[in-house]
């Protein structure tokens, strides 16, 4: 009878749940970093995305003001004063706007870069851990495996010598009829 071969069966199931989980927690922090680079390559996406809202508002107040300028006589001094604090805001406003997100995409990066460090670190120390749990546990198995295969002779051993205590009972037992009959 083969004791080992579930012993060896069930050791390996483990060993492949283990290197599954260390799969897909890897996995996970894959497309954890994925997704940080995603958000940051959004940001110049809404960042022009912004841009050209402000500049098209800059540019209807300009047309606006354009139509002041040609429907109102006496009124291009003025319109012009206005444009050029408009220009000045909008310019400002537009400044403002490039500068924040230059600091959020900066800080942002920054902070993605301490995470994918922090997070390589992590998987890193972990896959050395699990490294050492397998290697623990195929050290467990081998000892299962011996302990099962010194049963197996023990058991053997005990089965021989109930063949030869049998074979002996029943050599006894001819001699015995031979005797009676005798």
């Amino acid at each position: 009878m083969e004791y080992t071969a579930p012993i060896t069966t069930t050791f390996e199931m483990q060993r492949a749940a283990i290197k599954q989980s260390q799969q897909a927690f890897e996995q996970t922090v894959e497309f954890q970093h994925n997704v940080n680079e995603a958000f940051l390559d959004s940001l110049d996406s809404q960042e022009s995305a912004q841009r050209r809202g402000v500049e098209l508002s800059q540019s209807a107040i300009h047309s606006y003001l354009d139509t002041v300028e040609s429907t109102v006589p006496g009124a291009a001094g003025s319109v012009e004063e206005v444009r050029n604090a408009i220009d000045e805001q909008f310019d400002l406003l537009l400044e403002n706007h490039a500068e924040l997100f230059e600091n959020l995409s900066d800080e942002y990066s920054e902070g993605l870069d301490a995470y994918d460090e922090l997070t390589e670190d992590y998987v890193e120390a972990m896959n050395e851990q699990i490294e050492m749990v397998l290697d623990a546990h195929e050290d467990l198995e081998g000892q299962s495996l011996e302990a099962a295969e010194q049963m197996e002779e023990q058991i053997e051993q005990v089965q021989e010598q109930v063949e030869q205590v049998q074979d002996q009972v029943q050599e006894v037992q001819q001699q015995a009829q031979e005797q009676i009959e005798a």
